[in-house]
């Protein structure tokens, strides 16, 4: 079950998406782990500071005159330049380059970056402040026809503390979420694909009933995916090309059947009117031989067409009897008793009283042929099944799978016969739905039909 898996159309396409989606995964954590280490402070210090400087801008307060009077931080925005005084800081100048507002330790006029504001905005620059490294990011603030400028100074030691507390976080997070992603991508993959294949499996559901007796269905095209289209109608048609081929086999059959009854009753006439014809009796027999064969290329040709039969509720064990005396002459030759047991047979049984004879007939002619003399067939008509039993040397356990195939006869078989009565028995069966088994005994064979 599991090879079996391993090999089908699901089982890879589930395994070819999940190793895809893990080589996406790994070459995103590569490339975002990669920039992070070697690109650290602008993934995230130059983000943080652009945001602080933000912060700056948006809490700038103007008088009437149009002014700059005040920088209203929210308690955890002012915390953050609080707490680290030497590490931090802010200011907002003019268009000259005069500071008018700035955090407590920056109130002195020096200013961060030398020159026009103007030139290094929205990005950050690296200046040294007593002679430490500090990331300095400007922002213009526009305001009625003046210009003001809003500057966060963050130490390059800030910057690093704060990246590598981030970046540890990061292989981390990563793998949570890649774990988290590959599950849900495997579960959801898995419903689509049972659900994307589900016409393939309804169609080859429906494919494996199809037999020789009901060629006429077709796998329906109601909701199969546009790219299976062509090999469900190509299916359709291979079937609709067997269906006049097995069509055209039944009509030949029947009819060089039907065409060669005839003249071998002529045959046989004339030879019987003939007195001087050498080995009379011998011809005799092989035309008889011939005619029986004959007659079950008919039955088969007859059984195989579903449309031949006529079913009704029918008296199993009256079959039976039926059967018993039309063979009663062929085993008082052979000296073979002939016991019938109906008293666990069922009122009526659904099927067609024909079939039924023909099958019995045949089964019980067969356990004549290989009976010896002073031997029994029994025959048994059960509430759900019909027993056929006799004292014959008994089938050998190799050739019990043939003996329901197209004229096949056991090596060595001194009755006559071209091997198509159990063939027929098999077809009788299949068209009405019964079970026909066959075993070995102690001492013979049984055939049982399972209604």
């Amino acid at each position: 079950m599991i090879e079996n898996w391993i090999r089908s159309l699901s089982a890879r396409l589930w395994v070819t998406s999940i190793i895809a989606l893990a080589l996406s995964l790994s070459v995103i954590t590569m490339i975002v782990t990669y920039t992070f280490n070697h690109y650290p402070e602008k993934m995230l210090g130059r983000r943080e500071q652009m945001l602080q400087t933000r912060q700056v801008a948006s809490a700038l307060r103007f008088d009437g005159a149009g002014r700059p009077v005040a920088v209203r931080l929210t308690e955890t925005q002012a915390w953050i330049f609080n707490a680290a005084p030497t590490e931090i800081s802010y200011r907002v100048s003019d268009a000259a380059g005069h500071v008018l507002l700035a955090s407590s330790t920056t109130r002195d006029g020096t200013p961060w970056i030398p020159g026009d504001l103007a030139t290094v905005l929205d990005r950050s620059e690296r200046v040294v402040i007593g002679g430490r490294p500090f990331d300095i990011t400007t922002l213009e603030i526009p305001h009625g026809s003046a210009r003001f400028y809003a500057q966060t100074a963050t130490s390059a030691r800030l910057v690093d503390a704060m990246i590598g507390t981030k970046v540890r976080q990061i292989p981390g997070t990563v793998r949570t979420i890649i774990v988290i992603a590959a599950i849900i991508f495997a579960l959801t993959l898995t419903i689509t694909v049972h659900r994307v294949l589900r016409p393939l499996r309804e169609a080859s559901s429906a494919a494996a009933l199809i037999t020789p007796r009901n060629l006429k269905t077709r796998l329906s095209l109601q909701g199969v995916p546009g790219e299976i289209k062509p090999l469900i109608q190509g299916f359709n048609e291979a079937l609709g090309r067997l269906e006049n081929g097995f069509m055209v086999q039944q009509q030949f059959l029947a009819s060089a059947a039907h065409e060669l009854q005839t003249p071998l009753t002529l045959v046989r006439g004339q030879i019987e009117l003939q007195p001087d014809i050498a080995d009379k009796d011998m011809l005799l027999r092989e035309i008889d031989l011939m005619a029986r064969q004959v007659r079950q290329l008919l039955h088969l040709a007859e059984v195989s067409e579903a449309q031949n039969f006529t079913f009704g509720e029918i008296s199993s064990a009256e079959v039976a009897r039926d059967v018993l005396a039309y063979l009663g002459r062929k085993a008082d030759a052979k000296r073979v008793r002939l016991e019938l047991d109906t008293h666990e047979a069922p009122a009526s049984v659904w099927a067609d009283r024909s079939a039924l004879f023909i099958l019995l007939k045949n089964i019980v002619e067969n356990a004549l042929n290989v009976s010896t003399p002073n031997s029994s067939v029994w025959l048994v008509v059960g509430a759900a099944s019909i027993e056929v039993s006799d004292e014959g040397p008994g089938i050998h356990e190799e050739h019990l799978p043939f003996l329901f195939k197209r004229f096949w006869r056991a090596p060595g078989a001194k009755h006559d016969g071209a091997g198509l009565g159990l063939a027929i028995c098999k077809e009788i069966a299949l068209a009405h739905e019964w079970g026909l088994t066959v075993s070995r005994l102690a001492s013979g064979t049984r055939f049982i039909v399972q209604f």
